[in-house]
């Protein structure tokens, strides 16, 4: 059994935007698979959950970017569990390059949904347990996005294309489509540095998600809505690009 999980990946075509950088939602799907590959590694797999009516689903996720990795680089993401918090499962994350230099960190929480009533689900109901490792370079957890003001709103429904396993938006679709509202020339001129994302409430196929984002010198705050309920929060830090970047 590792600890400690480990794949490593080529960062394809499809994985890039059009500064050839690797996407923030192909980041966390990244996050997302290795969660489940090791989750599965690690004798909590689909037998315990999926097919049993219990969904994984993520809480809170943050980030520090010191770079993302480029179009054709060969990189190694790690993931690791740590200390069980009563239904929520912290878990921790590291991007290397092939030389070993650390390009991104994250942590997350993690907690067991019931597929039939959409409501929490404690981990003892289906002998879900997940050992606590340690290694000294873990990413403090997140601990929410307080709300703020925002200044604009931008529709986004949510198609069939958008929808994953859990039958709701993926959580890596959220960035898209803050990015989207973002626009092309703020994305051009700024270089993501750390982002902290809130999953408040899912969205199913066929709703129309409302983005409403804010910025100022480089900081964005965004909130998602639908049926005038708050749907995710996200807060973010970007830096001016160099012509060099």
């Amino acid at each position: 059994m590792k600890r400690v999980y480990s794949a490593s990946k080529k960062i394809l075509a499809d994985d890039v935007n059009m500064l050839r950088e690797l996407r923030t939602s192909v980041f966390l799907r990244a996050v997302q698979e290795a969660s489940i590959a090791h989750t599965e590694a690690l004798g909590a797999g689909r037998d315990k959950t999926l097919d049993k009516g219990a969904l994984w689903i993520i809480v809170r996720l943050k980030a520090q970017i010191n770079r993302m990795p480029e179009y054709d680089e060969k990189v190694v993401i790690r993931s690791w569990p740590g200390a069980t918090m009563h239904v929520l499962f912290p878990r921790y994350y590291e991007l290397l390059s092939e030389n070993g230099e650390v390009l991104v960190r994250a942590s997350a929480l993690w907690m067991l949904m019931d597929e039939r009533t959409r409501k929490m689900a404690f981990p003892e109901k289906y002998g879900v347990h997940l050992p606590t490792v340690r290694t000294g370079s873990e990413l403090p957890l997140p601990t929410g996005v307080a709300d703020g003001e925002t200044a604009s709103t931008f529709p986004h429904p949510v198609r069939v294309s958008g929808v994953d396993i859990n039958g709701h938006m993926n959580n890596a679709r959220y960035v898209d489509a803050v990015e989207d509202a973002l626009g092309t020339k703020f994305l051009l001129a700024h270089r993501l540095t750390s982002f902290e994302i809130e999953y408040k409430s899912e969205v199913k196929p066929g709703r129309r998600l409302y983005i409403d984002p804010s910025e100022h010198d480089g900081k964005i705050f965004c909130v998602g809505r639908t049926g005038g309920k708050t749907c995710f929060r996200f807060a973010a830090e970007y830096t001016e690009r160099k012509r060099n970047d």
